[in-house]
């Protein structure tokens, strides 16, 4: 007779299964998994993952809305301890270079994996729009208070794009024939500084 499976077999099983998928995504991309190979990693009959979720798209919905949501919790969290927005700026700069650094995996699955974020998985689209807000709109707020003087949408896009090039380059391990991640943020804080700044005496 099957043993009786709690509300904590079924969660445990679930979090073990997309902790498993996570890395295996990341590594190998959505067609270099399949399910069967999930199971075996697991050490389960390959119809097992069946019960828990309707299919390989489901399981990287799940995994990536989990990312996101967990990267606009580390962003919140350290914007929160200031209440400069220049300092909040700085702080969500390096909230999400720590994020991206300690969870490779994680930041692999959000945004180097081609998948759409639609309809279909109705808790992933949120949690990415979620993050990708809280990004661009902290320029918003710098530009409120008259820490930059420039488009602020072009301005939270521009530094997103940056940063994240400088994560890729340095997963890719390029940056060991340049200067290293922090230098490279510290140097592209200090000249969207100087750039985007306001003129001094300027009244918005």
């Amino acid at each position: 007779m099957p043993r009786y499976l709690t509300e904590k077999d079924i969660a445990d099983f679930r979090a073990e299964l997309c902790k498993v998928a996570t890395e295996r995504f990341a590594r190998f991309g959505y067609e270099g998994v399949t399910m069967r190979q999930l199971a075996e990693a697991l050490g389960c009959s390959p119809k097992t993952p069946y019960r828990y979720f309707k299919d390989k798209a489901d399981i990287l919905a799940t995994v990536r809305a989990q990312a996101f949501g967990k990267f606009a919790d580390a962003l919140e969290k350290a914007a929160g301890a200031a209440t400069d927005p220049a300092e909040r700026g700085r702080l969500t700069g390096q909230a999400y270079l720590n994020f991206a650094l300690k969870n490779p995996h994680a930041y692999r699955i959000m945004f180097d994996i081609e998948a759409p974020i639609d309809e279909n998985h109705p808790e992933l689209g949120p949690q990415a729009e979620r993050a990708a807000r809280f990004i661009t709109g902290n320029a918003e707020q710098m530009a409120a208070a008259g820490v930059i003087d420039v488009d602020p949408r072009l301005f939270g896009w521009t530094m997103w794009a940056s940063i994240h090039g400088i994560v890729m380059l340095h997963q890719s391990g390029m940056l060991a024939h340049g200067p290293d991640y922090k230098a490279l943020s510290a140097f592209l804080g200090t000249l969207a500084a100087r750039g985007a700044g306001a003129k001094k005496g300027k009244k918005r």
